[in-house]
């Protein structure tokens, strides 16, 4: 059964479900709010610009954190769904319990013409924009955390470190995220360059600034948030060395709080459920000690 909501009802929710307390002494009135679903929320015109909201009970603009997750699929496929049919959703609630997590779509791709890039990386800032303009509706603080997983980990990248107004993002989770748009298509893997091309309108040569400014590589510096990066070892799309290490190294040099987490034996989007939980493991402790 499918759920649609606007921000009226939610406002309406939250005050005809809250419970409230009335201290007879002091006529204080105390107001406990409940968790909420919000499913399929627009933050734009299109079909696709649509948001799951998962909101904490207790929740408040001073201390609610916000995680907001983008899936990945090479920028052309893949859906919100995706994390929550695979139990990330659920994972996420349960260790971040004093978060409200948020589940974007985003346009994607038909190559070799229609919603090429940047169309996802304005949609994850549309979606991140909207989201902090409504943090009062939500009840949710302006303490963001981006996690992404491939595509979505490029992304979440670029909009930490490539945006910083109106929302400032505290932290990023990323699993296997490409971070220099050139490298992918200088050096291949699974994902051809061809693909690479198609996706950014040419080649290295004939339209350098849109690789530049779609690699976030290139953003890193001393004013970029705290990361962690989770990579496998066996990737066959996104190369732990030119990929994972370029920025794991830039963001050293720079002097950025970052973690490396590294899969030998990890591949693409198909990690066992051991490692899995080992990423969720360092994730939490990263973030316990990174975003206040």
């Amino acid at each position: 059964m499918k759920f649609y909501h606007t921000l009226q009802v939610l406002l309406f929710s939250a005050i005809l479900f809250s419970c409230k307390k009335t201290d007879s002494g002091t006529g204080t009135v105390t107001v406990t709010v409940t968790a909420q679903t919000l499913l399929n929320v627009s933050y734009g015109s299109d079909a696709l610009q649509k948001m799951d909201v998962y909101l904490p009970a207790g929740r408040s603009t001073v201390s609610t954190k916000v995680m907001i997750v983008i899936h990945g699929g090479a920028w052309a496929s893949g859906d919100k769904n995706d994390f929550t049919s695979a139990g990330w959703i659920d994972t996420i609630q349960r260790r971040f319990p004093d978060y409200a997590v948020i589940n974007i779509n985003y346009r994607l791709a038909a190559l070799p013409a229609t919603n090429t890039f940047p169309t996802q990386e304005l949609d994850t800032k549309a979606a991140v924009d909207f989201i902090y303009t409504n943090r009062s509706t939500y009840l949710i603080s302006d303490k963001f955390v981006l996690l992404g997983t491939s595509a979505g980990g490029h992304l979440a990248l670029l909009e930490a470190y490539k945006y910083h107004s109106p929302a400032n993002i505290k932290a990023v989770i990323d699993f296997y995220g490409p971070t220099d748009m050139t490298d992918m298509y200088n050096n291949p893997g699974t994902y051809p360059a061809l693909a690479v091309a198609a996706l950014l309108n040419g080649t290295p040569a004939t339209n350098p600034t849109l690789y530049q400014q779609s690699s976030p590589i290139f953003f890193a510096n001393a004013s970029s948030c705290p990361t962690i990066i989770l990579q496998g070892g066996l990737d066959p799309l996104v190369n732990p060395t030119t990929q994972s290490v370029a920025l794991k190294n830039k963001l050293t040099t720079a002097g950025v709080i970052n973690q490396y987490v590294f899969y030998p034996l990890g591949g693409h989007a198909n990690w066992d459920a051991a490692t899995n939980t080992d990423a969720f493991n360092k994730a939490q402790v990263f973030l316990a000690a990174n975003v206040h």
